[in-house]
This record gives C-alpha cells, sequence and structure tokens, in this order.
C-alpha cells in the first residue's frame, strides 16, 4: 500500500471514476493520504461526486508519471469515515484546504479504499497487481 501512496502523491494529480445512473463520471484530484494504515481521498459531501460515492462506493483512479513511463490504476471501495481524526489528519497535510473544509464542519469528507487493487502498467513491462 505505501508503494501506491508514494506513486499516486508524487504524480500530484490523479483522475477517479465514479458512476452517476449510466454514465461514468471522471474528474481531477489531489488529495491522498495514509492514516492508521489506510489510504484516504479527500472531498466534499456536498459534492456531486459524495453523493455518486455513497450511493455506488465502487471507484476506480489512474494516474501517469511521465518521468517513467508508468501508470497506476487503483480499483477499490470507498469507505466514509467520519472522524475528527481522520478529516484532521487529512487536511494537516493539505493545509490549502483549511480556507474550505474543516475537521469539524458537516460538509468535509474523507474515505478509505476497501478491497483495493492497484495495477501498475508500462510500455516496457508486464502490469504488476498490489492489492490491499
Amino acid at each position: 500500500m505505501n508503494e501506491v501512496y508514494d506513486f499516486i502523491k508524487a504524480c500530484g494529480t490523479y483522475y477517479l471514476a465514479t458512476v452517476e445512473n449510466d454514465q461514468p463520471r471522471v474528474r481531477p484530484f489531489g488529495t491522498i493520504n495514509m492514516f492508521e494504515g489506510k489510504l484516504y481521498i479527500q472531498t466534499g459531501k456536498s459534492k456531486d461526486v459524495s453523493k455518486q460515492i455513497q450511493k455506488n462506493p465502487k471507484v476506480e483512479l489512474s494516474c501517469f508519471d511521465g518521468s517513467k513511463g508508468t501508470w497506476l490504476r487503483l480499483a477499490g471501495t470507498l469507505v466514509r469515515d467520519d472522524r475528527k481524526e481522520a478529516k484532521a489528519d487529512m487536511l494537516a497535510h493539505y493545509p490549502e484546504l483549511q480556507r474550505m473544509y474543516s475537521a469539524d464542519d458537516d460538509n468535509t469528507e474523507v474515505l478509505y479504499f476497501t478491497n483495493a487493487r492497484a495495477t501498475f502498467s508500462s510500455f516496457t513491462s508486464a502490469p504488476r497487481t498490489v492489492t490491499f
């Protein structure tokens, strides 16, 4: 899991895919965090992405490291963690978000991956899979 976190963090931006009814939805994200041995993302409960995840928590993210010519696809199920500690830890790692979010507000949402399958791919080697 640490390798997955390090790869996503180094990429900076990843693209998260959700489903709305029968339509896929993809958008850029930049928050990734390790907390209590789990891989977390962050969003706002008022956003469509949050509503889509609550309706269907199966998601996939993808990111590309151009310097290595390697990309990652991470599929899994997201679980909401409403604990203040989990929110505060995420915001401590992304202080720029503290202008919009607070660990005490009713909008900040952090979610962690379960049943995750990460596949590292490149044009020069066979895909390699990590599960957690």
